[in-house]
């Protein structure tokens, strides 16, 4: 991954290359030659890579920015970047779309989604909000620009507690798509929030009866869960954050070992920035790998390097809708600072 210094540092000057046409198109290079022929592409794309820590290690390795959704927001609104390559789902690369309507938005697959969008359809949500008409929408920002678009305010896991706190007590709030982080948020804040029942399918997976195996074989460990996890499994913790809270714990506290129940790719970070702990990833239901997101696992160097070969697949907005999500984002980034 480029150092801060290198990604603060302008580019040697290079010729923009055009778009190439994907028919004839030649393979993408050897494995081996992936991760420079990327950066000579995002070099002379003059693009940004953004990476979400769930995605592959090699994905992270080669991204200039990683981070959860919160920071990969604050620097989609920030960039400079003429392209936006975002690794992660799609809703992630429709955020920086919103955020960059002039610039170049990809993301390596399309079909990347996430099961809390794709459970929360914009319809659905429209009528389900008719019957809530007096309630302020916090709409976390795992959803569809259309669902956005019908939200006051978009929140994240790392802000969702903060920024709830601050709205009046005194007006009914609609909490959506993930139930589990609204039940959360409501332990947390004290607030009746009326909730959407959607969850994610990662973080529905995990065992419990795994979870408490573990613990007896390594007393010493600490837990740490994402809020998106069930109740169950998160009074079974001992430390509850965001993916980038969950990554600072583990680099902060004095256990010498973590149980950790979210999605699996984050441990190449605290492999990289706590190399003297022992991390232990919870499995899935029956033992399986289910909590590895199959959406994030969509997309690899390969597709990385067809996106800025190509430049698509593009994410592409309509300015009206465009521009009735950018209200709830913007207010969300302004109660964040």
């Amino acid at each position: 991954m480029p150092s801060a210094s290198a990604a603060a540092a302008a580019p040697a000057p290079v010729q923009s290359l055009p778009p190439l046409n994907p028919s004839g198109l030649t393979s993408p290079p050897a494995a081996a030659d992936l991760p420079a022929a990327i950066e000579a592409l995002r070099r002379q794309r003059k693009a940004v890579i953004l990476a979400h820590y769930y995605q592959e290690p090699e994905i992270q390795d080669i991204a200039d920015v990683i981070g959860d959704s919160l920071e990969l927001s604050r620097r989609a609104a920030a960039t400079d970047a003429e392209v936006i390559l975002f690794c992660g789902v799609h809703f992630m690369a429709e955020t920086a779309k919103i955020l960059n309507p002039g610039r170049t938005v990809l993301v390596p697959d399309l079909a990347a989604g996430c099961s809390l969008a794709d459970g929360c359809p914009a319809d659905a949500f429209a009528a389900f909000r008719a019957q809530h008409p007096d309630h302020y929408v916090v709409s976390y920002i795992n959803c569809s620009a259309a669902v956005k678009a019908q939200s006051d305010l978009i929140c994240t896991s790392s802000n969702a507690v903060a920024l709830v706190r601050q709205l009046p007590e005194d007006r009914p709030i609609l909490f959506a798509p993930d139930a589990n982080l609204g039940r959360w948020v409501a332990r947390l804040t004290g607030r009746a929030l009326t909730l959407w029942p959607g969850s994610c399918i990662v973080h529905e997976t995990f065992s419990e009866q795994a979870l408490l195996q573990l613990q007896l074989e390594h007393p010493e460990a600490e837990v740490i869960a994402h809020p998106e996890c069930q109740p169950h499994l998160l009074d079974l913790a001992d430390f509850i954050g965001s993916t980038s809270k969950l990554l600072e714990r583990v680099q902060s506290s004095p256990a010498p070992s973590f149980i950790v129940l979210t999605e699996p790719g984050i441990l190449h970070q605290m492999h990289l920035r706590a190399p003297h702990k022992t991390l232990l990833a919870v499995p899935g239901s029956d033992g399986c790998s289910c909590n590895a997101c199959p959406y994030m696992r969509l997309n690899t160097l390969e597709k990385v390097w067809h996106a800025l070969a190509t430049l698509e697949p593009a994410i592409e907005l309509e300015e009206e809708l465009r521009l009735r999500a950018l209200v709830p984002i913007q207010r969300m980034l302004a109660m964040s600072a």
